[in-house]
């Protein structure tokens, strides 16, 4: 049945062809508040990618995409340019693309090398190639801007929803390592000041009732040795004391790039809610199973191909995101209702 559905969106394609995505929002209202936003992170071009049909029958109005979009890891900008025209030419991703607001950031592979931060000498040149990725318009200031940071509103006032994607990559500072292993810098920053003035102004007196932050990498866990917001500990400090003082309505973190997918909850002073960091990773690969300390994890660790999705009930009271990591032939592996 399931290589039936894919035949028949295959034809889809065929017949329609591939009309041209709707401009990627930026501040943009809308008249009917948004209720489905689906996620996810990790795919490399190269491999079977068997959950866009899944994602696809979702019928979510915004994707976003948390970086490892593909795998470039170049510094040839041709060799990342065909690496996205394939990851973009997908026949069901094409769909996708039809019927849904594409977003996004990247992380480091897409980026165009492994792990890495500002010192990357093709980073203004790699932004675009994602910027083109993603169908935003030429005349976008994010064309001009330096990082690829940005923020997309939806929904009337009263149901309105911000989705702010973090660059972790662009001002990054190089990490500091022992051997293999990344450990903690506490002189290290993950975002830069502009980027962080930025962050400040979107959320101060901000209008809307959820408030949706994506990075890359994870922004709670603390344990693993792997990327991490904790690779910095003043910059995640930083980055939680800044959500304290600012007070967003609803706001709830997702996060990509580790093979796995999770749940972390801490309590924030300042925030009358707890925080959340869904991590959905990956698209097409993911690690063995496999175990791993979290000290902030809620409910098990997923190690099969996922992808995220945040369902809005405006009629809750108070206000209830229900997000689910879900997973191939409609499976669900975690499901996590948030109340703000």
């Amino acid at each position: 049945m399931k290589n039936l559905v894919k035949l028949s969106f295959l034809a889809c394609t065929i017949l329609v062809g591939c009309r041209s995505p709707r401009p990627v929002a930026t501040n943009a209202s809308s008249e009917n508040p948004i209720t489905s936003i689906a996620f996810g992170s990790c795919s490399d071009q190269k491999r079977p990618q068997p959950l866009w049909d899944d994602i696809l029958a979702q019928k979510a109005q915004v994707w976003v995409w948390l970086g490892d979009n593909i795998y470039g890891d170049s510094e040839n900008m041709d060799t990342l340019k065909a690496k996205y025209d394939r990851q973009k030419n997908n026949p069901v991703y094409q769909q996708l693309r039809q019927s849904t607001s594409i977003i996004g950031v990247w992380d480091d592979h897409d980026y165009g090398v492994n792990d890495g931060g500002k010192e990357y000498p093709f980073r203004k040149q790699s932004q675009q190639l994602m910027l083109d990725f993603l169908d935003v318009p030429a005349a976008s200031p994010l064309r001009t801007q330096e990082g690829a940071y940005s923020v997309h509103t939806y929904g009337p006032k009263g149901k309105r929803v911000k989705v702010i994607l973090l660059d972790g990559r662009y001002f990054r500072d190089a990490l500091k390592k022992n051997g293999k292993d990344n450990v903690p810098d506490p002189s290290g920053d993950m975002l830069g000041e502009t980027q962080w003035k930025w962050l400040e102004a979107q959320l101060t007196g901000s209008d809307a009732d959820v408030h949706v932050i994506g990075c890359g990498i994870q922004f709670l866990p603390e344990e693993h040795t792997y990327e991490k917001w904790a690779n910095f500990p003043t910059a995640r400090k930083r980055f939680l004391d800044l959500l304290g003082k600012t007070k967003p309505k609803g706001a709830m973190l997702i996060s990509g790039d580790r093979h796995i997918a999770e749940v972390s909850k801490i309590t924030v002073p300042g925030l009358d809610y707890d925080l959340f960091d869904i991590t959905s990773s990956g698209l097409t690969h993911v690690s063995k199973a496999h175990e791993e300390a979290n000290q902030h994890r809620v409910g098990e660790m997923v190690a099969q191909l996922n992808y995220g999705l945040i369902s809005i009930d405006w009629n809750a009271k108070p206000i209830t995101a229900t997000v689910r990591i879900n997973g191939d032939n409609q499976a669900t592996y975690l499901t996590q209702e948030i109340k703000f």
